[in-house]
């Protein structure tokens, strides 16, 4: 199957309309199997998975709010009454849905995770889909978001009861077994402090797909990247992890950083990574 994270920018400039074009030309061309979204739009009951889940014939589900904050006032008449959040598009139906609030401690709203499980015909899989914290004097935000969506890979808080849903699994120990992936966009690198609660209970896609080592997903190459963002900038912050002990081998993984018809779809770069379910191989 083919897993992809993208950070998708939202409504933000710039002509947004025009780099969801760009968004759905790569997507039809890549047809990922699961897909992450974070900066995903939504108005009303519809959201930016649903519409990209329609064109794939796919399955949806959205989350918010999340990060960054929505621009108040709007900075365009496009921007207003439309949430921030994270969405989960699938080819497989989403059995339930969670959402996770991320600790904050300098923020007026916390920022949601969307758990989901999925009805994959082998075995059943948990998809968490998040983004965390950027800004550098919230560094302790960034490490306790980090910290609790480790402990949600762990599956330390999955008996709690499902938002929606009714096949949800209340067993602690059962779900943990599932094979868990978190398609989000960290804001740090494998090597930033940030990163280590989560090594702590996963595997890098990328590591196991022997991806290159020199890859970035928020580069400066793109005309509209945020070279505010120093942390960040010019680093692969963008992950496909998958929790210790799954069984499963990645065979590749890749990010996509060609603009499309001389457009950057976002400012970010996806992540891809090729997995295949292997009953009997676990990882480490």
């Amino acid at each position: 199957m083919r897993l992809m994270t993208w950070n998708v920018l939202w409504r933000f400039d710039p002509d947004w309309r025009d780099r969801e074009r760009g968004i759905l030309a790569t997507l039809d061309r890549l047809e990922p199997d699961v897909l992450g979204l974070q900066e995903c739009w939504s108005v009303g009951d519809a959201s930016q998975a649903d519409l990209i889940a329609e064109r794939l014939g796919l399955h949806a589900a959205f989350a918010g709010p999340s990060l960054p904050p929505v621009p108040e006032p709007p900075e365009h008449p496009d921007q207003a009454g439309v949430r921030m959040g994270v969405g989960l598009v699938s080819r497989w139906p989403i059995s339930s849905v969670r959402r996770h609030e991320l600790p904050i401690s300098h923020r007026q709203v916390a920022p949601v995770a969307l758990e989901a499980e999925l009805r994959h015909p082998d075995a059943p899989l948990r998809v968490i889909v998040a983004a965390t914290e950027w800004e550098p004097e919230y560094a302790d935000d960034h490490v306790a978001q980090t910290s609790a969506l480790a402990r949600v890979i762990a599956g330390a808080e999955a008996g709690r009861p499902a938002e929606s849903g009714s096949d949800a699994r209340h067993d602690p120990a059962a779900s943990a077994a599932i094979t868990t992936f978190l398609l989000a966009d960290l804001n740090c690198d494998a090597s930033q402090p940030e990163f280590a609660p989560l090594a702590a209970v996963a595997h890098d896609s990328w590591e196991l797909g022997h991806g290159d080592a020199h890859a970035v997903t928020l580069s400066s190459a793109v005309p509209f990247a945020p070279l505010e963002a120093t942390k960040e900038i010019d680093r692969r912050i963008d992950h496909i992890l998958v929790n210790h002990g799954a069984e499963v081998s990645v065979e590749a993984a890749f990010t996509v950083a060609e603009p499309v018809d001389g457009q950057y779809p976002s400012d970010h770069f996806p992540v891809v990574a090729d997995v295949r379910l292997m009953p009997g191989l676990r990882t480490a």
